[in-house]
């Protein structure tokens, strides 16, 4: 990496496309279920169709985005910072799209459920572009694990300022109350977002600076440059039989089940859960606004430790950690609000913060795919669309099966309050509990350990 005022300059290039996508996703997932049900009033009806079809979509995208920036010749495809420079300015634009209503939403109005699937799908589709080449950058910049953790380090300085979106917007908006506030504030970020990945376009490299279109025995012939099915069919089943694939996809699923579940109901399960008495607005602001923040820190608190003893032990401890917190929380009962408020933001932190280390086994997972099939380049994109093809559906089930017991303990016009706070309090305990057994019996079984040991 080359260093600059010491700064290494591809590092910094790098972290500039998680700075702004860090920004806007923040915000975007923090908000969007509480604008939709609070303010828009969307049918329980249309939410879930919002959500399925985004689920199949956001399924789909991955692997097909991820086979063409591997494969296509089209110059936005063809290098992977070709893919963030075009992308970004529709990627800010896209975020927009939730926070201005198509017209004054009535109760259940169709066209609230029309306005989230069209928002959902958007987002994820740019978001999924842009991001899936970052992530190819991040394997394809080095192989050696020094300068991946280098940038694990930029990446969460970026995504610590990042995600400082969610406390600033909180407190500008007075946690969105005041919608006007919170548009204006969304606009600027959409702005400051896109030029920051447009650096990362304009500014980046890779190991690999001069990508071919490849073919290999699984590709298509390099006489045709047609998509194929079977081509994709035949790199994708190379991926997924593979067993650390498999132990990290189904461990990932879980994760994104927990991530999704704590950033969208975080404020609604802490506003009805612990009164305005004893957590004031400003508060709550900044509780929240940690739970984005703190994770970052503790990453960049960590780099020894991932060095030393490397990420497959690190994550490990935290679902451990997740596991007995939510157990004790539970056997303590929800009278006690200061301890519920921080264990619902130091969860959400633990959770974010190993989320954060994710790269790291899936680029183990390219190398080890590039030196068994002998290819000429990384399908590091395939690699990282194919794991999200399963794990991106979590995003939308999350929220599908909480609203659907919410409203069923009446949340939605707020009847039988005891209930509804009871069922609130057995889910932040029970869903962290149920997904760390899960995820430790998963991941145990992930061999690739010891890669920090290996020059």
């Amino acid at each position: 990496l080359t260093i600059v005022w010491g700064i290494h300059t591809n590092a910094l290039a790098y972290s500039m496309t998680t700075l702004g996508a860090g920004m806007m996703n923040s915000v975007f997932n923090f908000y969007y279920v509480k604008l939709f049900l609070n303010r828009y009033k969307i049918s329980e009806a249309a939410f879930h169709v919002a959500q399925v079809v985004f689920m199949i979509w956001n399924a789909i995208n991955d692997p097909l985005f991820g086979y063409i920036q591997d494969n296509s010749s089209l110059k936005c495809c063809a290098r992977r910072q070709f893919s963030i420079l075009y992308g970004a300015p529709l990627y800010g634009l896209a975020f927009l799209l939730p926070w201005f209503p198509w017209r004054h939403y009535e109760e259940g109005d169709w066209l609230s459920g029309l306005h989230l699937m069209v928002a959902l799908c958007a987002f994820d589709g740019l978001l999924t572009f842009v991001l899936l080449a970052q992530c190819a950058l991040f394997t394809e910049s080095s192989s050696r694990h020094e300068s991946r953790l280098q940038l694990i380090r930029y990446n969460q300085v970026a995504t610590l300022l990042g995600s400082s979106s969610v406390l600033f917007c909180g407190l500008v908006s007075d946690n969105m109350e005041n919608l006007a506030y919170f548009q204006a504030f969304a606009v600027v970020i959409a702005a400051l977002a896109t030029a920051c990945m447009c650096y990362t376009g304009k500014y980046s490299t890779t190991q690999y600076e001069q990508r071919e279109i490849y073919t290999d025995t699984a590709n298509l012939d390099s006489t045709d440059g047609a998509f194929s099915w079977a081509s994709v069919v035949s790199l994708t089943k190379q991926i997924m039989t593979e067993k650390n694939f498999l132990c990290f996809v189904t461990m990932n699923f879980f994760q994104v089940f927990h991530l999704a579940f704590c950033n969208n109901f975080m404020m609604i399960f802490a506003d009805n859960l612990i009164p305005k008495d004893v957590l004031p607005s400003s508060i709550r602001s900044i509780m929240y606004g940690a739970g984005f923040i703190c994770p970052q820190c503790l990453v960049l608190l960590s780099h020894a430790s991932l060095k030393k003893f490397g990420y497959y032990r690190i994550i490990l401890f935290s679902f451990y950690y997740e596991g007995v917190a939510a157990a004790v929380m539970c056997l303590l009962g929800q009278e006690h609000y200061y301890l519920l408020a921080f264990y619902l933001t130091t969860n959400m932190v633990i959770v974010q913060a190993s989320f954060s280390l994710f790269n790291l086994p899936l680029a183990d997972i390219v190398d080890a795919d590039l030196i068994k099939h002998k290819r000429r380049l990384p399908l590091s994109s395939m690699v990282f669309g194919t794991n999200a093809l399963f794990t991106k559906p979590a995003q939308s089930l999350a929220p599908m099966v909480v609203v659907t017991i919410l409203n069923h303990y009446g949340y939605k016009n707020l009847n039988n309050v005891p209930d509804l706070h009871d069922a609130m309090f057995y889910l932040i305990c029970l869903v962290p509990l149920c997904i760390a057994v899960l995820q430790i019996l998963t991941w145990t079984h992930f061999s690739i350990q010891n890669s920090h040991l290996t020059q």
